[in-house]
């Protein structure tokens, strides 16, 4: 273990320039690192390597939103379906807090406002809320001024920080690098948000300079990659930081097939769009017609005619270079194969996540070095595409780089798959058929984006920089199941909340909801909260009298399973009988009589001591089994208060098992000895609420069996107090 740096020797990293990779392209450009090795190394050399690491990102993605030509650009979305700009000028800050803050690297927040707001974007489900009055985002100056103390505060972590090599995923600098990499993915997101934005709302910069170089397209054609064995996944002691999807195996034998030497350039999609493509149905699936019916798209999303055909770059517009590579959806590449099939008389098809493996290696594509790419990669070159025609790899051209390659392949677990606990949503709610895989990176991957083991996946209908070469094959493909329904955690709680009852213990979520409907007859009932709602039985029992419940829960894996429930009213899950012998089960809400509540329910993750500002004006509020897993217990208590109408109860459920690896000792409620005397949690909460609620009637005891095999069940008993909110 190294001793930390001194102060000065990190502090004195450069501020806004980036490293320069030898034999950049262009001068202007902003080249970025590659991510680093995390296992060899001396610790001092690595401590500095990843500051530097860090800086040269956050600085990038500060530089970035100079491409917006006043504050008020950042308010506007570029499209409806994403947050305006200043969001993401931000999240990637506080996700840097959040993430230090939940492993424990940090004490306190910086800003609780700016880390609630800024904390969860759009993962394109249906319970996401994008509606705009419940933002009161800061001001632009205010965000730059939350960045800088934001940057301070990591390079602080980064200097003081224990060093042990290697860092893996136990390690605590796992979450710093993890920060890293999360904010170059947002830094190639952001960039198509302000393609995607109105083009007065933003301008040319010279260290984001586009390609200048266009020709003729080259004719494409066909080349043959031989049949050969493929192995996908890392393992756990790879020396590169990954994403929980890139982790586990998959071996599969790869027939012979025939691949495109070139990206599809706008010259070979003018084809398909000369030839009516975007008006034949036939050549579209019935996702992609629906897609295309409702956006009325004619041609791709960035292609723009005035009197000739321009394309739309990042922040200018220029005649259309027919040689670079065309930019579309997964509907649009799809329907371009079918109609190439229809014009060739064989099978045309887009590639799948295996077959662009294969691809690789047999065009022996390696790892990026540390010297400028031999691929449109890293922002080595330019901040665009470049012709088709410029990076030879193997026989081919672009099978990594330049813009990304749709496959597909839906993405899924690979065997012996696993969430890691501080980023358990990254790619589970990708986990259902409708998130394509793309690979190869863009001009503006860079790190992780660009390791041939990333794993990305998109909504089919979404932009990105990305495009995509067809393949000609026979082969059918059977895609691996994409549904992750297994997670014991998540079963286990599914069954707490939706299954069986055992050893005559009532289900708790219903029992603790029976209580609170009680306790509050006579009262209104208009909004209820069930925090740390988990699966979100109560959430649908509190339902059966308030007129609307808002169900939160820290992890994003229960409230999906809770938002499931509501929409389709059924679960299924495979529970854990013994060993690796598993019972399939499924749930409805018609069982359970709960089928007419589901409309006045709506899920959202959240932090409990940190929650949003339109969290508020609830009649009730139930904390079940909550409180003794707070980072902060007594900034819940206290924010609570302000979330509760005058006469409106706050219902505390728990069995009080006080642990350090949940909250710090100094911030337990009760459970120990003050002044020399016993006290408990319940004498805590007496001290802390008593300024805002009183006691309705003395505490009770709520039993409650958790199943984890058909041998083993966890019993328990839940302390229950009921408080009402005093007149403000």
């Amino acid at each position: 273990m190294t001793a930390p740096l001194k102060n000065a020797e990190i502090k004195e990293m450069p501020s806004t320039e980036p490293h320069r990779m030898k034999g950049t392209m262009m001068d202007g450009v902003k080249a970025l690192q590659r991510t680093p090795e995390l296992k060899g190394g001396t610790q001092a050399d690595k401590r500095t390597e990843i500051a530097s690491y860090f800086t040269n990102t956050f600085d990038t993605y500060t530089s970035l939103f100079d491409c917006l030509v006043d504050d008020n650009a950042f308010y506007q979305k570029s499209i409806a379906l994403r947050h305006p700009l200043i969001f993401y000028f931000g999240h990637t800050a506080t996700f840097f807090i959040n993430k230090l803050l939940l492993a424990k690297l940090i004490p306190e927040r910086i800003d609780a406002h700016m880390e609630s707001i800024f904390a969860i974007g759009v993962d394109e489900m249906s319970w996401d809320d994008l509606d705009d009055k419940n933002y009161d985002w800061p001001s632009v100056p205010e965000v730059r001024q939350y960045r800088a103390k934001v940057r301070a505060k990591v390079l602080n972590v980064i200097n003081t920080q224990a060093l042990s090599l290697p860092i893996d995923w136990e390690s605590p600098w796992w979450p710093i690098v993890m920060g890293i990499e999360h904010e170059r993915i947002h830094l190639e997101t952001s960039s198509v948000l302000i393609r995607q934005h109105d083009l007065a709302r933003v301008q040319i910069q010279p260290q984001w300079p586009a390609c200048p170089d266009t020709s003729d397209a080259p004719k494409n054609t066909l080349i043959t990659v031989p049949a050969g064995e493929v192995n996908i996944g890392k393992a756990f002691d790879d020396a590169y930081y990954g994403w929980d999807n890139e982790y586990g195996e998959r071996r599969t034998e790869v027939a012979e097939f025939k691949a495109s030497e070139y990206l599809v350039s706008n010259n070979e999609f003018l084809e398909f769009v000369d030839a009516g493509g975007y008006e034949h149905d036939s050549f579209w699936s019935e996702e992609g017609t629906s897609w295309k019916q409702f956006t009325k798209a004619k041609h791709p999303a960035f292609w723009r005619w005035h009197k000739a055909w321009h394309l739309r770059l990042m922040t200018q517009e220029m005649p259309m270079p027919w040689d670079w590579p065309a930019e579309v959806n997964y509907h649009e590449a799809s329907a371009f194969c079918e109609w190439k099939s229809a014009q060739m008389g064989q099978q045309i098809r887009l590639p799948s996540e295996d077959e662009w493996h294969r691809l690789c290696a047999h065009a022996n594509v390696k790892e990026v070095g540390v010297d400028v790419a031999n691929a449109n990669l890293h922002l080595d070159h330019y901040a665009s595409s470049t012709p088709v025609n410029r990076f030879k790899q193997g026989d081919f051209y672009d099978v990594v780089g330049n813009v990304w390659q749709w496959t597909q392949t839906p993405i899924y677990p690979l065997d012996n798959f696993k969430v890691h606990p501080l980023y358990d949503d990254f790619t589970t709610p990708t986990f259902d058929g409708q998130h394509n895989l793309m690979k190869g990176g863009s001009w503006i991957s860079a790190g992780n984006e660009a390791r041939l083991s990333a794993r990305y996946a998109f909504r089919r209908h979404f932009s990105q920089h990305a495009g995509f070469r067809y393949i000609a094959s026979d082969e059918k493909v059977n895609d691996p199941n994409p549904y992750y329904e297994s997670d014991r955690l998540l079963s286990e709680y599914a069954e707490f909340h939706f299954g069986d009852t055992w050893y005559g213990v009532e289900n708790f979520p219903k029992a603790l909801a029976d209580i609170a409907l009680a306790a509050n007859k006579g009262k209104p009932a208009g909004k209820a909260l069930d925090l740390g709602c988990a699966c979100g039985r109560a959430s649908f029992e509190l339902a059966r009298e308030f007129d609307k419940v808002d169900g939160i829960d820290f992890s994003a894996n229960f409230t999906r399973l809770g938002a499931v429930m509501a929409e389709q009213g059924a679960v299924r899950y495979a529970l854990t009988e013994e060993g690796e012998l598993v019972s399939y089960h499924t749930r409805t809400l018609q069982e359970l009589g709960l089928k007419d509540c589901a409309q006045r329910v709506s899920f959202h993750q959240g932090d409990a001591c940190n929650l949003k500002p339109q969290f508020a004006g609830y009649d009730l509020v139930l904390a079940a089994n909550l409180i003794d897993r707070l980072y902060q217990p007594s900034v819940f208590l206290k924010d609570i208060a302000k979330r509760i109408n005058s006469g409106g109860l706050l219902i505390l459920a728990s069995p009080y098992t006080w642990l350090e690896e949940h909250t710090p000792k100094e911030g337990w409620i009760g459970g120990y000895k003050k002044d020399g005397e016993n006290y408990t949690t319940l004498d805590g909460l007496k001290d802390q609420l008593s300024n805002h609620f009183r006691l309705v009637s003395e505490p009770q005891k709520v039993p409650f069996v958790i199943r984890e095999t058909q041998h083993k069940f966890q019993h328990t008993l839940s302390e229950l107090t009921i408080w009402e909110r005093l007149p403000r």
